[in-house]
């Protein structure tokens, strides 16, 4: 565990260093997430390929507040970018990571080398029932949200330990980062991303369902689209070899052939 203070905020990430490695992954969770909602598979093991993964502000182990908006989040990611010393790197986001990496792509697009964009879309509206419920009853929301986020077949002890985990976080963070995505959108300019781009998606995925992943791979000029089955929104973590050789296989074969 490292971490790098930005603008006083205590930020922090784990950075798996790999030998003669010419690629960096930067992860960035989604809404209310933290760095472990990618597997340690992703974060720890990938060959040849330096790999990080940080807590946005106020999530996880990181202090400072929550960003009110996608744009923000990016801004601040750029920032973590620079005070790391980053290369241009492949940007991996999921949910409303996913968010934040298409934002960072359309305003610095010299800084990413490529896309990887799982189980997210170009917009990402949230049910205002959903909004309501993290504000009225937050215990009963948190327990409906884990049940959207995985697949069906989903063991009830991982469905569990989401939950708790989600009850870990403040009501306001998980609401301010729904209602973040909520107002974000992206659909009439995603089409002047030119990177290499991965999309990724669950065939279960019930919270943004393969249409949105169909749509940026509709949208996003070049890019590839993976379903993985059997994975919900969660897929990361219910599919992780499957997430992690869909991966592989563009870095080898998408991004160092753009290099």
């Amino acid at each position: 565990m490292a971490h790098v203070n930005i603008a006083g905020e205590r930020i922090d990430y784990t950075w798996s260093h790999a030998k003669q490695g010419n690629l960096t992954l930067v992860l960035v969770h989604g809404a209310g997430g933290s760095k472990l909602h990618w597997p340690a598979l992703l974060r720890h093991k990938m060959a040849g390929i330096d790999v990080i993964a940080l807590d946005l502000p106020g999530h996880g182990r990181s202090e400072g507040q929550p960003r009110h908006s996608i744009a923000a989040y990016s801004a601040f990611l750029l920032d973590f970018a620079v005070a790391l010393s980053l290369p241009p790197f492949v940007l991996v986001g999921h949910s409303m990571g996913g968010a934040i990496a298409q934002e960072t792509a359309l305003r610095a697009p010299a800084q990413l080398q490529g896309l990887i964009l799982v189980g997210t879309g170009a917009s990402l509206p949230v049910n205002p029932a959903l909004l309501r419920g993290l504000q009225e009853d937050y215990v009963g929301i948190v327990h409906k949200i884990a049940k959207w986020a995985y697949s069906r077949s989903t063991d009830p002890k991982l469905l569990e330990q989401y939950v708790q985990a989600m009850l870990s976080v403040p009501a306001q963070t998980i609401y301010d980062d729904f209602l973040a995505c909520d107002q974000w959108s992206r659909e009439e300019e995603i089409g002047q991303i030119n990177l290499p781009t991965l999309i990724l998606c669950g065939n279960e995925d019930r919270m943004t369902p393969l249409l949105q992943s169909e749509y940026l791979a509709a949208h996003i000029p070049g890019a590839k689209l993976s379903v993985i089955a059997g994975g919900g929104h969660m897929v990361a973590l219910e599919r992780p070899e499957r997430l992690v050789a869909a991966i592989n296989n563009f870095l080898r074969d998408g991004i160092k052939r753009a290099l």
